[in-house]
């Protein structure tokens, strides 16, 4: 399998670039074939997709679509191309939001997907896809932590939970405030 791919760009097609990699031309399905230049060095994440009338590659710019179109093409009904439609009008971090959050009507806007689809989307991937955090990224809010602990004790879960972390974790609020700030934004996200 050809995991990833390094090059310059020779060839821009509407669905398509031909990578050239010392020397030999590789075409990869991309997103948005347009936002490449020619001549551009590029390093895509690749997925090979094999079918007895032809093999494919699908590439990717970060590591997060690359793992978000991986577990899509596992659901019923999604294939390579849709997931890369999809990934491409919904970026990995805001499909992953919407699925932890069963946001229906936005899976529903993508490209070629319907209520039926979309509704199998959320069910065999909720909970799977909430990214980890780097190392690197800044210390956990203590207020954060109390707030999320007390939801959780109403009854949230945690992937409802992690669709408000950025809005609520990055804010300096005592825990009453954070609480009844987290309360609101989950009623607004489940419709009430």
């Amino acid at each position: 399998m050809i995991a990833f791919i390094s090059g310059i760009v020779r060839i821009i097609r509407k669905e398509t670039i031909v990578i050239d990699v010392q020397g030999v031309g590789y075409e990869v399905y991309v997103g948005s074939a347009y936002s490449f230049k020619q001549q551009d060095e590029v390093f895509l994440y690749t997925y090979q997709h094999v079918r007895e009338d032809a093999i494919l590659l699908f590439g990717f710019k970060k590591e997060e679509d690359y793992e978000v179109f991986m577990r899509l093409i596992n659901v019923k009904g999604i294939g390579p191309k849709m997931a890369l439609n999809m990934l491409t009008a919904c970026p990995g971090k805001e499909m992953i939001e919407a699925i932890e959050n069963d946001d229906i009507k936005r899976l529903k806007a993508l490209p070629g997907i319907g209520a039926k689809t979309a509704g199998q989307i959320v069910l065999d991937l909720k909970g799977k896809l909430v990214s980890v955090e780097t190392s690197s990224s800044t210390a956990e809010n203590p207020v954060w932590k109390e707030c999320q602990e007390a939801l959780v004790s109403l009854g949230y879960k945690a992937a409802q939970l992690s669709g408000i972390k950025k809005e609520l974790a990055g804010k300096d609020l005592n825990l009453d405030d954070m609480l009844r700030q987290a309360l609101i934004l989950l009623a607004k996200r489940n419709g009430v």
